[in-house]
């Protein structure tokens, strides 16, 4: 897990210098999500968040479709994503945990960002909208949500949440 240098977040010229992924990793992945909803390159997802517990810091949003997500890591399985966020934190944190939440706001609305401790798009160095459009633009999303699905356990599973098949150990 990557480890921001103190008082990068609050430097608003060291956290626009950051590279994308630590840029969106650390700080911005709400940007990020809210971007990827605007115009989603694959049809079913949806926003959630991970939420600390009370005095924790390790908040996160993505998207999902419920079976694969994608955040700065690009896509991956939600169930992979889940398990390295939560041991990241709970191995720097004791005691570390968290709930999920679907989002029911606007990720790109400033005074609902606000609400909930999250800058708003416009409260960057620069607006980072066409920023996150840039690092969504850069992925071939088709092939990349495949190679995600290719690691969850569930045959036949399709990039838009739909299922042809059923549990490889059997389940319905």
């Amino acid at each position: 897990m990557y480890i921001l240098k103190h008082g990068i977040k609050k430097d608003p010229v060291r956290r626009w210098a950051l590279p994308d992924r630590i840029f969106f990793g650390y700080g911005a992945c709400h940007i990020l999500a809210g971007v990827f909803l605007r115009q989603p390159p694959l049809p079913g997802f949806y926003a959630e968040r991970i939420i600390p517990a009370e005095g924790f810091s390790g908040g996160h949003a993505y998207v999902t479709n419920g079976i694969i997500t994608f955040d700065f890591h690009g896509y991956s399985s939600r169930e992979n994503l889940l398990a390295h966020h939560c041991k990241g934190w709970a191995g720097r944190s004791p005691g570390w945990h968290c709930s999920l939440e679907r989002v029911d706001f606007d990720l790109l609305d400033t005074a609902a960002l606000n609400q909930r401790k999250m800058l708003g798009p416009d409260q960057y160095l620069q607006d980072v909208r066409p920023r996150a459009q840039n690092f969504i633009d850069r992925i071939d999303h088709h092939t990349a949500a495949e190679r995600a699905f290719k690691t969850v356990f569930w045959k036949g599973c399709r990039p838009d949440g739909s299922t042809i098949g059923h549990w490889v150990d059997g389940r319905a």
